[in-house]
């Protein structure tokens, strides 16, 4: 069996933790064979929530869960680990002008960026959930600065998944039939859900395009699209608590995914600090389709984009470029 890896669950007394830490000690994510020490970092005032965590933890009795490390203190929970999930943020409550939101959460991501850099190893592998985690990810990744830049991710997986669950839905096959959808660029309401390119793989065996699929482009193009970009206000609105059970289980695939590879002729959804292709704005984390081998993505080259779609992409670009321009100007730099 392989040495024990580390993990950093931020966060760690809050609802998608919660729902999250049990698949990774169980093996689900990084492998039936890797043990692994989780790290679980929170705020002093949620130390002893987080001790019941713990105390489950150990009542589930699991074979690969090595150790449990709960801290409030960034320097014990960032040491010497292999994977951050950034999970923890500042939520946007009523009243709060977007860019205090973006203060409150540069300061956060600032600081465990500095973290990452002092005292975690070099080939952490860092995914931020907490919103708004395409710029807050940028951020991390900017006061990181001897960790790799495409060490650091966002996640749009959920958007991904809710993308293949509608199409999954209208086509009336299991979700594992739905292949190659994309998120184009913000977790946020610009986002572009895009299933040109994918296509339904029916019981029998037979492939065919989503859009032929689907038989309904107005649909695709119109409800489906806002159906995605809304979804999490959505699950508020109907639960009056955000997503929690679907976000944990996308940061699983995510890292299951990073972790142990894409499967051949398929591609995922990740945010990734753009080189600007597909006409993406550079030096922002933006999602587009990626393949993943040996814990290394790339970016899908060469897909066509009508006029359509790029005027998609311009929208979330631009959103995405006015983010870092402000999250910087907070920073002072």
């Amino acid at each position: 069996m392989s040495d024990p890896i580390r993990v950093l669950v931020t966060g760690a007394a809050g609802q998608i933790a919660y729902s999250l830490v049990y698949s990774i000690a169980k093996g689900d994510v990084f492998g039936d064979k890797q043990p692994v020490i989780l790290h679980l970092l929170d705020i002093p005032m949620m130390m002893e929530v987080l001790g019941g965590l713990v105390m489950e933890l150990h009542d589930c009795a699991l074979p690969l869960l090595r150790d449990v490390v709960p801290t409030d203190k960034e320097e014990v929970a960032f040491k010497d680990i292999d994977v951050a999930l950034l999970v923890g943020a500042m939520p946007r409550k009523e009243g709060m002008e977007r860019k205090d939101l973006l203060a409150a959460n540069v300061k956060i991501f600032k600081s465990q960026g500095r973290a990452l850099d002092q005292y975690a190893k070099k080939t952490v592998k860092v995914l931020v959930v907490g919103n708004p985690a395409n710029t807050n990810c940028m951020i991390a990744s900017r006061f990181a600065p001897s960790v790799p830049p495409e060490n650091f991710s966002a996640l749009t997986r959920l958007d991904h998944n809710r993308a293949v669950a509608q199409v999954a839905l209208r086509v009336g096959v299991s979700s594992c039939c739905v292949r190659n959808a994309i998120i184009w660029g913000n977790h946020s309401s610009t986002q572009f859900p895009d299933v040109r390119h994918g296509t339904v793989v029916y019981p029998d065996g037979t492939r065919t395009n989503i859009y032929d699929a689907v038989k309904d482009d107005s649909w695709l193009k119109n409800e489906f699209i806002k159906t995605v970009q809304n979804r999490g206000a959505a699950v508020i609105k109907a639960r009056k608590l955000s997503s929690a059970l679907s976000a944990a289980k996308a940061i699983g695939d995510h890292m299951r995914d990073w972790w142990q590879g894409t499967r051949e002729g398929e591609w995922v959804s990740m945010g990734v600090m753009s080189d600007g292709s597909y006409n993406a704005p550079k030096g922002v984390i933006f999602s587009f389709p990626v393949k993943i081998a040996d814990k290394k993505w790339t970016i899908v080259q060469g897909l066509p984009i009508d006029e359509w779609s790029n005027s998609m992409l311009e929208v979330t670009g631009h959103e995405l470029a006015t983010e870092r321009n402000d999250a910087v100007a907070v920073c002072g730099e």
